[in-house]
């Protein structure tokens, strides 16, 4: 076994080097005629942008010569605010074996194959669409619940994986402490478990040193039956200690409510408020099941809520609307949890304006991930831009909301094209292989 000490030094290094190189970009200057941009929360035409060190540095003006036209419309890059990729991997195996092959998936696999796999995901994420993801990471040690002798080994597997892919990543590292309320974890959940949150506290510490770039460490919350009172209130202090987002499952079923009522006489959101959980840097995921009294909280300590209408309309949830959660003071933002819809697709299942969805997806997505320059086509901001031919959309505003037929053609991350026309379904295929070798 190697030191403590030595441990968190090889692991800072390692984040160090990830971040320099998924950071870095070549100094030079790319120009694009846009013929229908996102800018100002409305779509402009033959809309020309200068891209330098990664970052938009002109917007709008007289057309630069040699610049690439981008036929279609183009939008900032997406935000997908809730990736688990143990989850997304099997997406579209559904029926009584599902349950099976995830335990299998999660009993076998090592740093090696969870990047590989994260990889295989996250390419297919960006062929979506997407630039900036938030994974969830749960997946901490080896069988058993024994630590690896680099403790942070599954998640640097993930840091990488994003960088293979090209796309942005917040790690949220996820505090899970129990199968259910009381009750001690056990089978492949072990190796979720860091045992207290003390010690959780100790390994997520190592992962924050040298973090930026394209790289953001957050924490999470499995939810309030994985994860008791005091412990909460740990996971929230640590994450107001870095100043970082914090993220929590809330909500997900009746039966989480019900538990939780039963156990602590108050629903999941009254717990999270009482933990110090609920902050202007929280976002919480699914919030399926809330009561009016939810609701102002949450709009109270302006958090953020993460929806994911793929995964919840699979599961038969009903999640509070996006208008709703506006008027009490909340950010809808959007996520693809283990569905295999991505985040323009879900554009169509929310309520409002355009404008507000478009945010929804962009700006305020990536805010929601500690990427609070990211999702605009404005000076100064991360370049991103996903670019879709119009095909059968019949206007460019029903393209913007996931109207079928809109092909993803690039995909531009801080300056770099990541995506283009027809790499999707190989990147689909791609996984499909990796998933028959970690689960025949």
């Amino acid at each position: 076994m190697v030191s403590g000490v030595r441990r968190m030094s090889e692991g800072r290094r390692r984040l160090s080097r990830t971040s320099s190189r998924t950071s870095s970009r070549t100094s030079s200057r790319t120009s694009y005629l846009l013929e229908h941009g996102w800018v100002d929360d409305r779509l402009c035409s033959d809309v020309t942008v200068v891209v330098e060190d990664g970052r938009f540095v002109t917007v709008g003006g007289p057309p630069v010569p040699g610049a690439e036209r981008l036929p279609g419309v183009t939008l900032p890059g997406f935000a997908d605010v809730h990736s688990r990729v143990l989850d997304r991997a099997l997406g579209p195996w559904t029926g009584a074996g599902r349950g099976e092959r995830w335990a299998t998936l999660v009993d076998r696999l090592d740093p090696d194959g969870y990047r590989e796999l994260a990889t295989a995901v996250f390419r297919v994420l960006v062929a979506g669409g997407t630039t900036s993801v938030g994974e969830m990471h749960l997946l901490h040690h080896q069988a058993g619940g024994v630590p690896y002798d680099e403790p942070n080994a599954t998640g640097l597997a993930l840091v990488e994986a994003a960088r293979d892919a090209g796309v942005r990543i917040a790690l949220l590292d996820t505090c899970f402490l129990a199968d259910g309320f009381g009750r001690p974890v056990s089978g492949v959940a072990r190796r979720f478990s860091d045992g207290t949150a003390e010690e959780w506290q100790q390994r997520a510490d190592e992962l924050t040193a040298d973090a930026g770039g394209d790289v953001v460490v957050g924490a999470a919350v499995e939810s309030v039956e994985h994860v008791p009172l005091d412990d909460m209130r740990l996971v929230a202090e640590w994450a107001d200690r870095f100043e970082t987002p914090l993220h929590v499952r809330l909500s997900a079923s009746r039966s989480e409510n019900d538990a939780c009522s039963e156990v602590y006489g108050r629903t999941p959101t009254e717990l999270l408020s009482e933990a110090g959980v609920l902050t202007d840097r929280t976002t919480a995921v699914h919030a399926s099941y809330l009561v009016g009294s939810d609701l102002v909280r949450l709009g109270a300590a302006s958090c953020t809520v993460c929806l994911c209408p793929g995964s919840e309309r699979e599961r038969g949830a009903a999640a509070a609307s996006a208008e709703e959660l506006r008027g009490c003071g909340a950010r809808p933002v959007l996520g693809t949890a283990g569905g295999v819809l991505g985040v323009r697709e879900q554009l169509g299942h929310l309520d409002g304006p355009v404008a507000d969805r478009v945010r929804a997806a962009t700006a305020d997505g990536h805010a929601a991930l500690g990427f609070t320059d990211a999702g605009r086509i404005a000076v100064g901001h991360r370049a991103d831009l996903v670019t879709f031919d119009l095909g059968d959309a019949p206007s460019t505003e029903s393209a913007l909301v996931g109207a079928p037929g809109a092909e993803v053609v690039q995909v531009v991350v801080g300056g770099r094209v990541r995506h283009r026309a027809g790499e999707g379904p190989e990147a689909a295929r791609a996984l499909d292989r990796v998933l028959e070798r970690w689960v025949p």
